[in-house]
């Protein structure tokens, strides 16, 4: 059976929570919020003000976990300030899930380069999870949707660190001395992915928003401006199934004057390979029926 994706070119809060809604599941308990709060100097991350609505519309609280790499976020202190500065936590409950240890280790017995994933222990507070993607490229991975989202973005700086080296170390320290090969890496993240989505078991959902579309991460301080139009937001039950579709209507975007260099950055990264290795996995499908909302 086909997942559902829906899909609206209006890109407006209101019609992120007309998309939420028309999903029929309402994310119940104490609600987790995934979203991307941008590193510091990057211009192109969404804005708290937009993301305002769809939060405050399940009463989240927005989470977020240390990275592993050099920058304004790899430490719970600088996070904080980052955070603030940004303007999260003058909206919202923010919660870096990884604040304090120790993470939380879920096995992967069927992972594919991974049999364990880290977590920040704070995640265990949550009932349910709402997966607030913002679409766009990436330096490393290609493109960057709900299943990075999932995987690096849920991933404390010690399961960041064991993703990015396909298991060969934790440490945050020496890990970009191992990086793992390309496509291990991506199948990593699916690995990653997967836990967390079995870890709420069901109680997920997830929307991305291709607006700011541009080659890089949320996550770089010097990232290039928008080279794509914007094109919508989307919304599905299935974190594969929602990657496909953006990365399906990137595809037919064909009078995009920027299209060419979005692709190349995917395609040199073999990016399609985190929903080939996510779709082989099991825990969605790429086959979905894409219901567009006037």
């Amino acid at each position: 059976m086909k997942s559902k994706v829906f899909f609206t070119r209006e890109i407006t809060p209101e019609k992120m929570i007309e998309l939420y809604h028309l999903l029929g599941k309402d994310l119940t308990g104490n609600v987790a919020v995934k979203l991307h709060s941008g590193e510091k100097g990057n211009q192109n991350f969404l804005r708290p003000a937009f993301m305002r609505p769809m939060v405050e519309e399940v009463n989240g609280t927005v989470v977020e976990c240390n990275t592993a790499y050099g920058g304004e976020r790899n430490t719970t202190a600088k996070h904080e300030k980052l955070i603030e500065f940004h303007g999260w936590s003058k909206l919202f409950k923010v919660d870096i899930m990884d604040a304090e240890g120790p993470d939380i280790v879920v096995d992967i017995p069927d992972g594919k380069a991974i049999k364990e994933n880290r977590l920040g222990k704070n995640i265990e507070n949550y009932d349910s999870m709402l997966v607030l993607s913002h679409f766009k490229g990436h330096p490393m991975g290609g493109y960057g949707g709900a299943l990075k989202q999932l995987s690096i973005g849920c991933a404390s700086s010690a399961g960041k660190s064991l993703i990015h080296s396909a298991g060969v170390t934790d440490d945050q320290y020496i890990v970009w001395d191992n990086v793992a090969p390309q496509d291990k890496f991506l199948e990593a993240m699916a690995d990653a992915a997967m836990s967390v989505v079995r870890r709420f078991n069901g109680n997920m959902a997830f929307i991305n928003v291709m607006k700011n579309i541009t080659v890089d991460c949320d996550c770089c301080a010097v990232a290039e401006d928008p080279c794509m139009r914007d094109i919508g937001i989307l919304a599905s039950l299935d974190p594969i199934a929602i990657d496909q579709a953006c990365i399906d209507l990137i595809y037919a975007a064909t009078d995009d004057p920027g299209q060419a260099h979005f692709l190349e950055r995917v395609e040199s990264r073999h990016g399609i390979h985190t929903i080939e290795a996510a779709g082989e996995l099991g825990f969605g499908s790429r086959e979905y029926e894409l219901i567009e909302v006037k």
